[in-house]
């Protein structure tokens, strides 16, 4: 495990850019785990501009997305394929059809499922896995719980999952209740893992992953056991580590 200390957000996301970045340019073929959320945006923000001043190529690259809402098309505003579109892939070149996100609209929840974990293993996982982490621990979509799920999973989001998204939708009763997430044992698959974390309301979450017990109540906390794992987070989300 590495610890990047930074300042604020915005060394925060420099510094996972810069992560992203170098292993694109050491492997243009790069399959890269994306996620979505307020966190990655910023790290998004600096790709982008390296990547117009001519700095980075991403016609070879994969990718692999962690999750999707459940019902929502991705034309839809809210669906995290939109979210990839209007703050990364339309400002890169990136062809489409090396693009990888769950399908929301796809009701058959067994059959969507074990459709994305067979892009994952044909991959062999995700070189780099980008996530953010939830106020209870939650990576992609991995809510607490009695287990590690292992494989692409159809989650029943949880109340603290919800009032965190509500933000983002006209009235609280617009966030869909389910979504599908890639599993613990794919994000585990990623060569390396980089989690980023800003904010004190991150701040215990974080402690929790790093210093707590391995525990499905606590999902990310999973990451200690990865070989190459990167936590990249500002002094304020960092305030509940022991010195």
């Amino acid at each position: 495990m590495r610890i990047i200390a930074t300042k604020n957000y915005d060394e925060m996301s420099r510094a996972a850019a810069s992560l992203i970045a170098a292993q694109v340019l050491q492997k243009p073929d790069s399959v890269l785990g994306l996620a979505t959320g307020s966190s990655p945006i910023g790290a998004y923000k600096k790709l982008i501009q390296w990547y117009q001043a001519g700095a980075l190529d991403f016609s070879a690259c994969s990718t692999l997305n962690l999750d999707e809402y459940v019902g929502l098309t991705p034309d839809n505003d809210q669906s995290y394929a939109y979210f990839m579109r209007q703050n990364l892939f339309d400002h890169i070149n990136i062809k489409p059809e090396n693009l990888n996100i769950p399908d929301g609209t796809n009701p058959d929840a067994a059959g969507e499922c074990a459709r994305y974990d067979r892009v994952i293993e044909a991959f062999g996982g995700a070189d780099l896995q980008l996530l953010g982490i939830g106020r209870n621990g939650h990576i992609g979509f991995n809510e607490p719980g009695s287990v590690f799920v292992r494989g692409t999973n159809c989650v029943q989001l949880t109340q603290s999952t919800i009032d965190a998204n509500k933000r983002f939708f006209a009235r609280e009763e617009d966030v869909p209740r389910k979504a599908y997430t890639m599993g613990i044992g794919g994000i585990m698959m990623a060569r390396r893992v980089v989690l980023v974390a800003c904010g004190e309301d991150k701040a215990e979450a974080v402690a929790k992953t790093v210093s707590g017990p391995i525990t499905p109540e606590v999902p990310a906390s999973i990451l200690q056991l990865h070989r190459d794992f990167v936590l990249i987070a500002d002094e304020a989300a960092l305030s509940q580590l022991e010195k």
